[in-house]
C-alpha cells in the first residue's frame, strides 16, 4: 500500500529523530497532570506515529487518487448553496471517519489532544495528495481551534488547573459540531478594495437595541466561505480625528457569525448570502466564495476595538498551515518530474542523467528538504509558544523553578516563531511554484497536457504567494522586524557582524565557516540598509532641535516614511534571511545527526552563491527605481498630466 508517511525518508526524519518531543508533549499533557492523558513522552510519540502512518495512507490511497476528478469536478453554485463535487464529498467522509477533525482538540472536548505540529506534518501529506483538500480541511478542526483559543484568551473558558481540565467554553456546541464533522468555519477578512489593507475595511457591526450585534457589508475571496460558522472583522467604530485609538486597525472587531441553521423540515434558512464561487485557475476542490451581510447577527469576540488582535491569533498557525501545504506540493511537483526524468529516455539515456535535469531535480530536493527544515522549527516554536501560556494557566501549583522557566522560555519561542514565519511563507510559497513550473519543464510537451498532472501543480500552486499575506506583505514584515531589532539593539548587532567575520575565517569546521559567510553577507546587507537608512534619517533631523536627537534616531521611526531603500530590496532581503535560518538549522542538525551533513552540505553549495548575489544587488541597485519615486518625480508626473 501507497502511505506519503512511510515512503518519505526526509520527513521521517524530523519526526524520528529531528523533533524534541519531550518538552511539546510535556506541555501538551498539561505536564502529565491530565486524568486520561499519557504519561510519557514515549506513549505519546508512538501514538502521534500511528496517527502520521494512517493519514499518510490516507492521504496516499484515497485523496491522491481522486485529485483529477477533483480538479475536473470543481464547485459550483446552486438555488444559493456551494456544491462540492462527488470526489470531494467521498475524501471528506473518509477524513471524518478518521476523526482527523478532532486531532489537536482537548479530550473533554471529544479530542485527541496531539500537537499541532502533528496536524501540520499530516497536512504536508494531504496537501502532497491535493492541496485543495488540504486547504478545506484546515477550516474544520482549525477553526474549532481558534473557537476554543479565542474563548481562553477573552476569559470565558472556565479551567480546572488542578486536573488540567477544561470544564466549560463559550462555543463548546459549535466545536462539537466541527468536530463530528458536521460543520466548519472560515475566517472573513477581505473585501472589496480593501485586501491587504485591513484599515480600509468597511463591513459594519453596529449595537442594535436588543443589545446584540448587528453585521452589514460585503466579504470576497473567502476560502470555505460556504461554511456555517464565520469569524469575521468589522467596523464597530469610527475615528474622530487621525490621533483617536479607534483609527484604522483599532476600530475594527472581531465577531462570530453563524451563516445559517438547517432546519427540522430538511430546508436551511441562511443568514450570509453567498453571491458568488469563483471560479479559479486552481483549487478546484476548495470554495472561494463572495459574500454578503445583510444586519446579519453577531457574537462579539473578545472587547470593540480588538479584532486585529483577535485575527493575528489565527493568522500565525494559518502562514506555518501555508508553508507546509507548499511543501507538500513541490514534493508532488519534484516526485512526478523525477517519476518522469528516470523513464522518459531521449539520446540514449534517461534524461534524469542529463546534466541540466540532474541538476534541475538536485536543486528541487534540496529547496524542499531546506524548506521542511525551516517548517518544522517554525511550528514547533509556534506551538511552543502558545503552549506555554496555557500551560501557565491551567497548571495549578506551579512552583517557583516552574514558573521561571515559563518566563525564560516563552519569550525565546515567540522571538523565534516571529523570525521564521514570514520567511517559510514566503519562501515555501515561492518555491511551490517554482518547483511546480521546473516540473512542467522537464515533462517538455506532455507537462503543458493534462495527461500527467504536471499542470494541474503548477495551477494549484500559483496562489501559495497570494492568500494569508502576499509575498510582498511577508518580505515587508521581515525587513521591519530585523532592521527595528537592529536599531534597537545595535551592540548586539554589531557583535553578531564581529563573530561572523571572525567564524568565517577560524570556524573549526568547514560547516561552519560556510554558515558564518553566509551570516556574514546578510548582516552586511542590513548594515548597508541601516546606514543609508541612518544618513537619510539624519538629514531629517535639520529641524529638531538638538537636544531632541536621541529621541528622534531611537524612538521615531517609521517604516514606511524612512526605510525606503529597504522596502525596495525587502524581497531580495528575505530571501536572504531565509537562506541565512535554513543554513543554521541544517547546520545544527548536521552536528547532532551525522547523517545530515550531506544535506547541509548540499545546501550551503547553493546558499552561499545566492547570499553572495543577493547581497551585491541589495548594496549597488535601488538608487534608479527610488529618484523615480521621490516627490520630486512624482510631482513632475502629476504636472506632466
Amino acid at each position: 500500500m501507497a502511505n506519503f508517511f512511510t515512503d518519505n525518508d526526509d520527513l521521517r526524519f524530523h519526526f524520528e529523530e529531528g523533533v524534541d518531543w519531550a518538552p511539546l508533549v510535556e506541555v501538551t499533557e498539561l505536564g502529565y497532570r491530565t486524568e486520561d492523558g499519557f504519561k510519557t513522552p514515549q506513549e505519546a510519540v508512538a501514538f502521534y506515529r500511528e496517527v502520521a502512518e494512517s493519514t499518510g495512507a490516507l492521504a496516499a490511497e484515497q485523496i491522491a487518487t481522486r485529485a483529477a476528478a477533483i480538479d475536473r469536478e470543481d464547485t459550483h453554485l446552486e438555488d444559493g448553496e456551494a456544491i462540492a463535487g462527488p470526489a470531494m464529498n467521498q475524501i471528506f467522509e473518509a477524513i471524518k471517519a478518521a476523526e482527523l477533525h478532532r486531532l489537536c482538540l482537548p479530550r473533554e472536548l471529544g479530542g485527541l489532544n496531539a500537537p499541532l505540529l502533528l496536524y501540520f506534518l499530516s497536512g504536508e501529506m494531504i496537501a502532497r495528495a491535493d492541496v485543495s483538500v488540504m486547504t478545506h480541511h484546515s477550516f474544520h478542526g482549525g477553526m474549532a481551534m481558534a473557537m476554543l483559543a479565542y474563548s481562553i484568551y477573552e476569559g470565558s473558558t472556565a479551567l480546572d488547573p488542578a486536573r488540567g481540565r477544561i470544564e466549560s467554553t463559550r462555543f463548546a456546541s459549535a466545536i462539537e459540531e466541527i468536530a463530528r464533522g458536521d460543520a466548519w468555519g472560515c475566517m472573513d477578512i477581505t473585501e472589496p478594495n480593501a485586501g491587504s489593507d485591513m484599515a480600509a475595511l468597511r463591513t459594519r457591526a453596529e449595537l442594535g437595541a436588543d443589545g446584540r450585534w448587528y453585521l452589514s457589508g460585503q466579504k470576497i475571496f473567502i476560502t470555505s466561505g460556504h461554511g456555517k460558522y464565520h469569524f469575521v472583522i468589522a467596523r464597530t467604530e469610527d475615528a474622530k480625528n487621525p490621533d483617536d485609538p479607534f483609527a484604522g486597525l483599532g476600530g475594527l472587531s472581531m465577531f462570530l457569525v453563524k451563516a445559517y441553521d438547517d432546519l427540522p423540515d430538511g430546508t436551511r434558512k441562511r443568514y450570509v448570502t453567498i453571491d458568488r464561487v469563483e471560479e479559479k485557475l486552481g483549487h478546484h476542490g476548495s470554495v472561494t466564495a463572495a459574500l454578503s451581510f445583510e444586519n446579519v447577527p453577531g457574537e462579539l469576540v473578545g472587547k470593540r476595538g480588538e479584532g486585529f488582535k483577535y485575527m493575528l491569533v489565527l493568522m500565525n498557525n494559518a502562514r506555518v498551515g501555508v508553508g507546509f501545504e507548499s511543501i507538500g506540493l513541490a514534493e508532488s511537483a519534484y516526485r512526478l518530474a523525477k517519476s518522469y526524468a528516470e523513464e522518459r529516455r531521449s539520446m540514449g539515456k534517461p534524461i534524469a542523467r542529463h546534466e541540466m535535469i540532474a541538476d534541475y531535480l538536485d536543486e528541487m530536493r534540496t529547496d524542499i528538504q531546506g524548506l521542511r527544515a525551516l517548517a518544522v522549527d517554525a511550528a514547533y516554536s509556534e506551538e511552543m509558544a502558545q503552549k506555554l501560556v496555557l500551560f501557565e494557566r491551567f497548571s495549578a501549583g506551579l512552583g517557583p523553578a516552574e514558573r521561571e522557566r515559563v518566563a525564560r522560555e516563552l519569550p525565546r519561542w515567540r522571538a523565534r516563531s516571529r523570525r521564521l514565519t514570514p520567511l517559510l511563507k514566503y519562501l515555501a510559497a515561492e518555491k511551490a511554484v517554482e518547483i511546480a513550473r521546473r516540473a512542467i519543464q522537464i515533462h517538455g510537451g506532455v507537462g503543458y497536457t493534462k495527461d500527467y498532472g504536471a499542470e494541474k501543480l503548477l495551477r494549484d500552486a500559483l496562489v501559495m504567494p497570494i492568500y494569508e499575506g502576499t509575498s510582498q506583505i511577508q518580505a515587508l514584515m521581515a525587513m521591519k522586524d530585523t532592521l527595528l531589532g537592529a536599531i534597537k539593539r545595535p551592540r548586539d548587532f554589531l557583535a553578531r557582524i564581529a563573530d561572523a567575520r571572525l567564524g568565517a575565517l577560524t570556524g573549526k569546521d568547514e560547516l561552519d565557516r560556510r554558515l558564518a559567510r553566509v551570516q556574514g553577507y546578510s548582516l552586511s546587507a542590513q548594515q548597508h540598509l541601516l546606514t543609508r537608512t541612518a544618513a537619510g534619517k539624519l538629514r531629517t533631523l535639520t529641524v529638531v532641535p538638538f537636544a531632541s536627537w536621541p529621541d528622534a534616531l531611537t524612538k521615531g521611526w517609521d517604516p514606511k516614511r524612512d526605510f525606503s531603500l529597504a522596502m525596495l530590496h525587502a524581497e531580495r532581503l528575505i530571501r536572504l534571511l531565509a537562506d541565512e535560518a535554513i543554513a543554521e538549522i541544517l547546520v545544527a542538525q548536521a552536528k547532532k545527526h551525522p547523517g545530515r551533513r550531506e544535506l547541509a552540505e548540499r545546501y550551503l553549495d547553493r546558499a552561499e552563491l545566492r547570499a553572495r548575489a543577493l547581497h551585491e544587488e541589495i548594496t549597488t541597485t535601488g538608487g534608479r527605481i527610488l529618484a523615480m519615486l521621490s516627490p520630486e518625480a512624482e510631482k513632475q508626473a502629476v504636472a506632466a498630466e
